[in-house]
């Protein structure tokens, strides 16, 4: 039998997204998704502090190992309210939700209420 001899591939993710998001296609996708990524990022910083592990974050919050794995991919899960809330008590934490005013859209909704009232 022949010895199979594994040879990862080298990957740089940093120089592969900095390539990738010079595609208008592959940016618009990645930017629909920077909440999720920042939840998750959020997630896991959280497990990490509370030195647990998914199976024992899966314990606290009476669910299994693969349902916290899919709760922790971004773009795969979109979780209720009481699930996160289960999240962050079993990693130690309170789940804080706001609501942050898009000053962008905030902007353009003055200047386009401006020129319809002086319309």
């Amino acid at each position: 039998m022949a010895e199979l001899k594994y040879k990862p591939v080298p990957h740089d993710h940093e120089a592969f997204l900095k390539k990738a998001l010079k595609r208008k296609d592959f940016r618009e996708a990645y930017e629909d998704l920077e909440e999720e990524y920042t939840l998750v990022r959020e997630m896991l910083a959280a497990r990490s502090r509370a030195g647990l592990t998914q199976e024992a974050v899966a314990e606290r919050m009476g669910t299994t190992k693969s349902a916290v794995s899919r709760l922790e991919a971004a773009g795969k899960h979109a979780p209720s309210l009481t699930t996160l809330k289960k999240y962050a008590q079993a990693v130690g934490c309170h789940l804080e939700i706001k609501l942050v005013p898009d000053t962008c859209r905030t902007k353009r909704s003055t200047r386009t209420a401006k020129k319809q009232a002086a319309g």
